[in-house]
C-alpha cells in the first residue's frame, strides 16, 4: 500500500486549518485513518461505526463523498430545518424524516475548456440539478409531501440520491432501533441480485450508504424533506462538474438507444450545449413558488419590513438607453419596487420570464 500523506502535505493542511482563536475549544481536529487498499469501494462504510462510537460527542454528523463542497450555511440550514420539522410534527414523528441535500453542477458546453479564447462559452451557464430530470417538474422530478403538517412547507426529490447526508445524534439513535429493515448502525452490503451478487439492484455501495439505506422504502424508509423557502441553502456543488454531460446520452438519464453515445471523455464531441432536459435552478425556483403561493413571509422581518436584496440604481443612466431597452429596464425596476412593497414575494407577472435568457443570473 502506498501512503498518500507525506509530511509536506500534512504541514500544508495544518497551515490551512489552524485556528488563531486562543480559546481551547476553538478550531477543529482532523484525523486521517489509514485503511488498506483492498477495502476499495467499501471505504464508504467506515464512517457509520465512527458516528455511533462518538454519538454523544457532537451536535451533527456529516458523511460526504470527497468531491462535494459543503459550506457552514448548509450545516446551519440543516439544523434550523431539523428543529422546525420537530416543532411541526413532534419529536417522535420527526424521526421519520430527514432534511436532505440536492447536488448541482454548472452546464458549461460539454466538450470545451474555458480559456481566454473560449470564455464567451460561459455566458449562458447556470446551475443544473442533473440528477433530477423530467417534466412536469412536480410529477417527475419533485414530489409533494403527504404529511399534512409538513406539506405546506416541504418537498422531496423523486430520486433522493444525495452523495452525502447530515444527521443529528437523536436521529441516529432512533434509526438504530427503527426495526429489522433499517438497522442504520449496521454496516452491510448494498442489495444485489441473488443469482449474481456482484450486480447491485439499488445502486452502488456508496449510493447505498449515502442515500438508499436511509430513504429506500424497503429499508429505513425515512422521508427526505427539502424546504421550499430555503431550498437553495441546502444545495451543494458537485466539484467535478462533469455528470451533467451524461444527461441525454445512451445508457444515462434522459437517453435512449437513438441518443448520442457518451463519448465526452475522449474529445470526439463537437462544440454543443448541454442537454435541454437538465433542470435549471431558476426553472425549479419558479415552479416551487407557483406550487406554494401562500409562502409569502420569507423576506420580511418581525416588523413586516422587507429584508431581502436591495437593488439601487446608481449610474445605470436609463434615460440614455434606446427606447425599447429603456422601457424594459423601467418595467424591471418598477416590478422590483412592487416586489419590495408587498413584502418580497412574487406574483404571476414576475414569473413570466424566459429561463434561457436569464441563465447567467441564475448561476449565482
Amino acid at each position: 500500500m502506498k501512503l498518500q500523506y507525506p509530511v509536506a502535505l500534512i504541514d500544508m493542511l495544518n497551515d490551512r486549518m489552524r485556528c488563531n482563536n486562543p480559546s481551547p475549544n476553538a478550531g477543529m481536529t482532523m484525523t486521517l485513518m489509514l485503511k488498506p487498499s483492498r477495502v476499495r469501494l467499501h471505504l464508504v462504510d467506515f464512517h457509520r461505526e465512527l458516528f455511533y462510537e462518538r454519538i454523544d460527542q457532537y451536535d451533527v454528523f456529516i458523511y460526504t463523498e470527497d468531491d462535494i463542497r459543503i459550506s457552514p450555511k448548509v450545516v446551519a440550514s440543516y439544523l434550523h430545518e431539523t428543529k422546525r420539522v420537530e416543532s411541526l410534527v413532534g419529536p417522535e414523528h420527526a424521526n421519520d424524516f430527514n432534511v436532505g441535500i440536492v447536488r448541482y453542477e454548472y452546464d458549461f458546453p460539454v466538450d470545451t475548456i474555458i480559456t481566454d479564447k473560449t470564455r464567451h462559452a460561459s455566458v449562458n451557464v447556470t446551475r443544473v440539478y442533473w440528477e433530477h430530470i423530467g417534466r412536469p417538474i412536480f410529477e417527475k422530478s419533485v414530489d409533494k409531501v403527504e404529511d399534512e403538517k409538513l406539506a405546506p412547507y416541504y418537498i422531496s426529490m423523486h430520486k433522493p440520491h444525495q452523495g452525502m447526508y447530515l444527521v443529528t445524534p437523536k436521529l441516529l439513535k432512533a434509526w438504530k432501533d427503527r426495526g429489522p429493515n433499517c438497522r442504520f448502525n449496521e454496516i452491510r452490503n448494498r442489495p444485489s441480485s441473488p443469482k449474481n451478487p456482484s450486480q447491485p439492484t439499488e445502486g452502488t455501495q456508496r449510493v447505498w450508504m449515502s442515500s438508499q439505506m436511509m430513504y429506500g422504502g424497503r429499508h429505513c424508509n425515512i422521508k427526505q424533506l427539502l424546504p421550499v423557502e430555503n431550498f437553495g441553502q441546502l444545495t451543494v456543488l458537485h466539484l467535478p462538474n462533469k455528470n451533467y454531460r451524461r444527461v441525454g446520452k445512451q445508457g444515462r438519464l434522459g437517453g435512449n438507444d437513438n441518443a448520442p453515445k457518451n463519448e465526452f471523455s475522449d474529445g470526439t464531441e463537437v462544440f454543443q450545449r448541454a442537454s435541454k432536459e437538465l433542470l435549471k435552478s431558476l426553472e425549479l425556483h419558479m415552479e416551487m413558488k407557483r406550487q406554494f403561493p401562500n409562502l409569502q413571509t420569507s423576506n420580511v422581518g418581525k416588523d413586516g419590513t422587507y429584508t431581502g436584496i436591495r437593488m439601487v440604481d446608481t449610474d445605470a443612466n436609463i434615460r440614455s438607453m434606446h427606447k425599447n431597452h429603456r422601457a424594459a429596464a423601467e418595467a424591471q425596476i418598477e416590478a422590483y419596487r412592487s416586489y419590495v412593497k408587498r413584502g418580497g414575494y412574487m406574483v404571476e407577472s414576475d414569473m413570466d420570464i424566459d429561463v434561457e435568457a436569464w441563465r447567467t443570473t441564475g448561476s449565482l
